[in-house]
């Protein structure tokens, strides 16, 4: 069975007005998640030993490289699309609760969020996990890596700090993109369901 492109749950309009553009959308999801994806198909079909594995499966067992780079993608492309909403930015309650909990305030984990997503030399992700122990911390991963292959944790939300994602609608300044993504984009109500 082929990996294919997941379906979003908002059109590719739904967050010009929380600052994604409908043609970073549609370059993003319709274009470079989909490069990611027929790559993997390839490499899938061309090595009967990945045949049959779940996406987990192969991210977590491939060695560095091209199989592992898109395999890596296609899975944190699939969980930024479920942490943004066209109603983010709002925290419910369980899931505040938990942040001021484990991180100290809602303010101390944006900070450190957008400080993990800024200081991502290059290309890479910054995600909030729920780790082995219980805890909510803030992590980020370069290129293609993930919490999962890195036993992180489990990842809440991800946001993809590559340039594609946000320079049509930041050019280049990524704390900018990073300030809207946690106080307009970010789907806390998807992050508080993963829990």
């Amino acid at each position: 069975m082929a990996f294919e492109l997941p379906t979003l749950n908002y059109s590719n309009n739904a967050l010009a007005a929380k600052g994604m553009c409908q043609e970073t959308m549609e370059l993003h999801h319709g274009k470079h998640h989909q490069a990611y994806i027929t790559a993997l198909n390839g490499f899938v079909a061309a090595d009967a030993s990945l045949a049959g594995k779940s996406l987990d499966e192969i991210v977590t067992t491939a060695a560095p490289g091209p199989v592992f780079n898109n395999a890596g993608q296609h899975w944190n492309h699939i969980v930024f699309w479920n942490s943004m909403s066209p109603t983010g930015g709002s925290i419910p309650g369980k899931l505040e609760a938990k942040i001021i909990e484990d991180l100290g305030s809602v303010a101390a984990f944006k900070d450190a969020f957008k400080a993990a997503g800024v200081s991502q030399f290059g290309s890479g992700w910054a995600w909030l996990v729920l780790g082995s122990d219980g805890k909510l911390k803030v992590t980020k991963t370069a290129n293609g890596s993930n919490p999962l292959a890195e036993g992180q944790g489990k990842a809440l939300l991800g946001c993809d700090v590559w340039e594609h994602a946000y320079y049509l609608d930041f050019r280049n300044v990524r704390p900018n993109y990073l300030q809207n993504w946690v106080d307009n984009l970010a789907n806390y109500e998807y992050a508080e369901a993963q829990l």
